[in-house]
């Protein structure tokens, strides 16, 4: 009998070459980014907008979405055009104490946001399986942290861009309720509520969860890694003839990347306004709980859709906030980086990322609960977003730093403007606070 002794490729190894090439594997950073903004913590928010407001606070959205994406495109050409990092561009052109205190910051938020993320997602897992909310919220931590730790990023990335079809569970499940489009189009186009403290605070939750530093951080740094990862790429500074296609790909995958984002969020605040706000549920604490609270309303089948999407944005969330606050600390400190080094080559890189979400889980066996961690981080979040749009549109400014390349004046402005909004939303938090 013959005996075929032809070497097999094994089933891994031919998904992985099968996903290289779908169109979905050509998305660059700005993809993984626009999820990761819709973390557990974000659905968390965008779930009580709708709760507590109905329709009335889905004019946010739209809002949103030019000045996320101004900033977020203005971190991604800084990162391609000079080949460094958010944090490594900061430390060129600014005094060190600037740079520590934003790192510091970004760490501390990071590290609570990722409590809050992996709580929801325990959560969300005891109610569909049924199994112990802290077990499989273990599970979770483990499972991201060694996908980053032993996977190579060229290969994890296209498994992260196809956890980004998770967000599509939240239009599914528009098909599952009446929706009244006609009240919907109306309330996404004019701003239709009554001011006062509970509103000031939704909207300044809305902005904060949507334009957030460890995303600022997180896209400059994969647009580095990537350009690393394939073979003859140099940053733009010294590679004018790539410089017109890499600028128009970080464009439209940018915007793409975050309109995904925000129609996700408009969805999920849509999807609990015709639900739990009709309902009189008008409080939200967690993504879970709204999960929960969707099932004696629209039925099984819609709470299962809600927290699948959970699943899968945390599994994305998690790794985006452990890897910018990597990256920015490895940077400061003159430290090896990248997720697609070995991590006996950058010990001190991905001991960050273990250190920092294996912090997020400790935080689950304290007297600090999810909610409270997620105000911290909202706060956190509040303190370094201004200054640092403010210190991202003076570097993309500057012809010292990026060449011919600076940034418009039209992505300067909407950069202004976002800077504007959050410092006013951030004024209004402490307010509330005080």
């Amino acid at each position: 009998m013959h005996i075929d002794n032809t070497p097999r490729p094994s089933v891994f190894r031919a998904l992985f070459a099968r996903l290289k090439e779908h169109p979905l594997a050509r998305v660059g950073p700005g993809l993984i980014t626009g999820v990761a903004d819709d973390d557990p913590s974000g659905i968390a928010t965008y779930s009580q907008a709708g709760a507590q407001f109905g329709l009335t606070m889905l004019w946010t959205m739209p809002l949103a979405l030019p000045l996320m994406a101004a900033v977020q495109m203005m971190c991604a050409n800084l990162g391609r055009v000079t080949g460094k990092g958010l944090a490594a561009n900061i430390k060129l052109a600014f005094p060190p104490a600037v740079l520590f205190f934003v790192v510091f910051l970004l760490l501390l938020a990071n590290t609570l946001n990722i409590a809050a993320d992996v709580a929801a997602m325990g959560e969300c897992a005891e109610l569909v399986t049924g199994v112990n909310r802290h077990l499989m919220t273990a599970v979770f931590v483990f499972a991201t942290l060694l996908l980053q730790i032993f996977v190579p990023y060229h290969r994890y990335v296209y498994f992260l861009k196809w956890l980004t079809l998770s967000l599509l569970a939240y239009a599914a499940v528009l098909f599952t309720v009446h929706v009244p489009w006609k009240q919907v189009a109306w309330h996404t186009v004019w701003p239709a509520f009554t001011p006062g403290p509970a509103a000031a605070a939704v909207v300044v939750g809305v902005f904060g969860t949507t334009i957030s530093p460890y995303l600022f951080f997180w896209q400059a740094a994969e647009e580095v890694e990537d350009m690393q990862g394939k073979r003859g790429s140099r940053p733009l500074m010294v590679d004018a003839r790539a410089a017109p296609a890499e600028l128009r790909r970080i464009r439209w995958d940018t915007w793409s990347g975050m309109f995904y984002s925000d129609l996700t969020a408009w969805f999920i605040m849509l999807a609990t306004g015709v639900t739990l706000h009709v309902a009189g549920i008008t409080n939200v604490d967690t993504a879970a709980q709204a999960a929960s609270a969707l099932r004696p309303l629209a039925g099984n089948f819609a709470s299962f859709l809600f927290a699948t999407g959970i699943f899968g944005v945390g599994m994305i969330g998690v790794p985006v906030l452990a890897g910018s606050g990597a990256y920015a600390l490895s940077e400061a400190l003159n430290w090896k980086e990248g997720l697609e080094r070995e991590a006996t080559d950058a010990r001190g890189f991905y001991g960050i990322i273990a250190v920092s979400v294996l912090m997020g889980l400790v935080l689950q066996y304290t007297p600090i609960s999810p909610m409270k961690a997620l105000v911290l981080s909202a706060i956190i979040n509040g303190v370094v977003a201004v200054p640092l749009i403010v210190v991202i549109i003076v570097l993309v400014s500057k012809a010292s730093v990026m060449g011919r390349y600076t940034a418009g004046r039209s992505v300067r402005a909407l950069g202004w403007l976002a800077a504007t909004i959050m410092a006013a939303a951030a004024f209004v938090m402490f307010a509330q606070v005080a």
